[in-house]
């Protein structure tokens, strides 16, 4: 049984909660809870443990954190294809940190479950109406009426069963064969051969090739050596919604361990860390790798307290901070931050979230992100850890594997004026693939710079 003091998976109720849906009918939303508690686990303590033990690498400069995916996942974009476009760009990317950033990758995806979001407001307001806010398919529908925004719970029993099909296919895609190293050549995506991109990266691919030709003669196959054929992707979300997260929280029956069983990696937001409300509380009793965002009103002293309620044990692996700054402040904002973790002694992953603090409107009235901030944003972290000593250990971010146009900029250069062509997103912009896989070639000598130190030190 859990050890934690004064805690159970349902001691979140007694604490002060924020971002939650206001449900008109109570019944029915405990009636739904107890239906989703009977289901099967989406992940196992096994996975999870073992994803804990590749953090611990990432903690000590040995291993890079690439987590990426939507923005949130929506029931109407729901299809195969759009799972194994993702499954794809994140292999590319890896790819590239690997080979060319010289580090192993630890692959996390943004999905099975990125479904609920926060909201600045309760309510939106259009022309006049004013209606709840959209919080996510796993809450309400985005369309514009009072039906609509009408919180169901039995849109959480649509979202698990969309998650449980979205891992398996994910599992399928990992060790089915489509992970293969040899058809490294056969992930380029459509749009992205078709510029000078793909073309650095078909070099990539011809090296990498040539690698596994070596090996093969030297009797190193993908027949006797799983690595070369099969991979991980993990899976996270913001645990938001905590009426589903506690239906899917379950005790490890080897160990009795209580672990979230809706995602391998679970974070907390921005806007819901505070340390003595519900969000903490829930997660400070699951065994999972727990994410913190913080962004630039985070001080020392909060974060502290945070990983000491989360990670009172200093587990390596536990932690990743996940730092969502802004271009602008993020020099002058995260070396306090890092200063005071690392004079504390404490054992987390820092990671860079360069898409949340570089949001703007663009003249044609679409929220957007400009690719050069993202990476500038991406630059100053890199430049603050290589001040203090310290090892940049992730990147987190808004993407898809889609050819969309929602972040202007990037090798392709959109335009303000072309984002309305394939603007899809059902929140905020993301990276396309092509842009998510030219970030990962600009970052990988800064990676290969960062570990070579770490190596040194």
């Amino acid at each position: 049984m859990n050890g934690i003091k004064n805690w159970n998976k349902s001691s979140w109720r007694d604490y002060k909660i924020k971002q939650q849906p206001s449900y008109p009918d109570m019944d029915e939303l405990r009636k739904t809870e107890e239906e989703i508690s009977k289901f099967p686990p989406l992940v196992f303590a096994g996975e999870v443990r073992k994803l804990k033990s590749e953090f611990a690498k990432v903690c000590e400069g040995k291993a890079f954190l690439l987590q990426g995916g939507d923005c949130a996942e929506s029931f109407a974009e729901f299809n195969a294809d759009n799972i194994r476009d993702m499954f794809k760009v994140m292999m590319q990317m890896a790819v590239v940190l690997t080979f060319a950033g010289g580090c192993p990758v630890v692959k996390v995806g943004r999905l099975a479950g990125q479904f609920a979001k926060p909201r600045s407001s309760d309510f939106e307001e259009k022309e006049g109406k004013k209606l709840p806010s959209y919080r996510g398919d796993i809450v309400n529908d985005n369309k514009f009426n009072e039906k609509s925004r009408i919180p169901d719970p039995q849109r959480m029993v649509k979202a698990y069963n969309q998650s449980s099909a979205t891992m398996n296919l994910l599992r399928a895609f990992a060790r089915g064969g489509l992970a293969d190293l040899h058809k490294v050549q056969k992930w380029n995506l459509g749009f992205v051969k078709e510029n000078a991109l793909g073309e650095k990266y078909q070099e990539l691919a011809d090296k990498i090739t040539e690698t596994l030709e070596f090996m093969e003669a030297c009797g190193i196959t993908s027949q006797n050596t799983p690595m070369i054929n099969e991979t991980v992707l993990y899976t996270s979300h913001e645990a938001l919604l905590l009426n589903y997260e506690e239906a899917l929280t379950r005790e490890d029956s080897i160990d009795g361990d209580i672990l979230d069983c809706s995602a391998h990696m679970l974070w907390i937001g921005d806007r819901t860390r505070g340390v003595d409300e519900a969000h903490v509380e829930f997660l400070r009793g699951v065994i999972n790798p727990i994410g913190i965002k913080t962004g630039p009103s985070m001080r020392e002293e909060d974060l502290l307290n945070l990983i000491e309620k989360l990670n009172p044990q200093n587990e390596a692996g536990k932690i990743n901070i996940i730092v969502r700054m802004g271009a602008n402040k993020i020099e002058k904002e995260l070396p306090k931050l890092v200063r005071a973790v690392k004079n504390a002694g404490k054992k987390v992953i820092w990671s860079i979230d360069p898409m949340h603090g570089n949001t703007i409107k663009a003249s044609s009235n679409y929220k957007t992100r400009a690719f050069d901030e993202i990476l500038r944003e991406v630059k100053g972290f890199f430049k603050v850890h290589k001040e203090e000593g310290t090892f940049p250990g992730g990147v987190h971010l808004e993407m898809t594997g889609q050819d969309v146009t929602e972040c202007i900029g990037g090798a392709k250069e959109i335009t303000e004026d072309g984002l309305g062509e394939r603007y899809n997103t059902h929140c905020d912009p993301r990276l396309n693939a092509n842009q998510a896989l030219e970030l990962s070639f600009l970052i990988a000598q800064s990676l290969k710079e960062a570990r070579d130190r770490m190596k040194n030190a």
